[in-house]
């Protein structure tokens, strides 16, 4: 009996070990996957960063080519004003100096024409500046949204293969 006792311990004794390698197999692999699991969230959210970053960099760099286009336009506004006023100034002492009525509507029609005219031309360079700008601050914008849209895509590119 004692050999039967030693046999059944013995089978008992290599099936606990077999058990155990096969959990320590298990437990071994479930932390590799962890790992590779851990490994690949790692990565994509130093990827998400380093895309947050690039998109954070390319509304400050629109935002500064606005303020500089603001900047600008406020320039060609203020330069537009004070040539206003002293061609008005002007125009206001040659009126007083008028001797005719003739004199009178003739400045006066002058004066009205070269002002509108300078109005419109000001008023065109002022609105190509506006356009100017906003194209340029778009396009920093406008690339940002590509390359978020093509590193998104990839994880949902990878899963649909």
């Amino acid at each position: 009996m004692t050999d039967k006792f030693a046999a059944a311990t013995k089978t008992f004794e290599d099936a606990v070990s077999a058990a155990k390698q096969n959990v320590d197999g298990l437990v071994k692999a479930q932390q590799e996957q962890f790992e590779k699991a851990s490994a690949q969230i790692l990565k994509g959210f130093d990827e998400l960063t380093a895309l947050t970053k690039g998109n954070v960099d390319a509304v400050v760099k629109s935002g500064t080519i606005v303020a500089k286009g603001a900047e600008e336009a406020g320039k060609q506004v203020a330069s537009f004003t004070q040539s206003s006023l002293e061609k008005s100034a002007a125009t206001g002492k040659a009126l007083l100096a008028v001797k005719t009525v003739q004199e009178l509507v003739e400045l006066q029609s002058s004066f009205a024409k070269a002002s509108f005219e300078t109005f419109v031309k000001e008023s065109a360079k002022l609105q190509e500046l506006s356009l100017k700008t906003a194209k340029d601050a778009f396009a920093p914008i406008n690339d940002r949204l590509q390359v978020t849209v093509e590193t998104l895509s990839k994880p949902v590119a990878a899963k649909a293969a």
